[in-house]
């Protein structure tokens, strides 16, 4: 449980790469990683949000949302992320 709780349409996430590695081998730091959609792990949904929008986003999702939407904010050294709903790009499936 975060101590963070999102209002309205917002949602916390929470940022599960910082440096990329190519198919490649090759290493991408995060200083390189300019202008790119990031994938987030769903932390925490206002609940209101939860009702309307079932079908949208849950929690533990996986999502796609550019690096410079919303907001980012540090609690007890962890770094997160508030966006409204409407920054999310899409849902990441695992069962590619």
């Amino acid at each position: 449980m975060t101590k963070i709780k999102p209002l309205m349409d917002r949602i916390l996430l929470k940022n599960l790469e910082k440096n990329m590695i190519l198919d490649s081998g090759i290493y991408i730091p995060e200083s390189a990683n300019t202008e790119r959609p990031y994938i987030y792990e769903v932390i925490e949904i206002w609940p209101w949000t939860k009702d309307k929008n079932t079908n949208i986003v849950k929690i533990w999702d996986k999502v796609l949302v550019w690096q410079y939407s919303g907001d980012d904010v540090k609690v007890d050294d962890t770094e997160y992320k508030i966006v409204a709903i409407e920054y999310i790009l899409a849902v990441v499936s695992e069962d590619v």
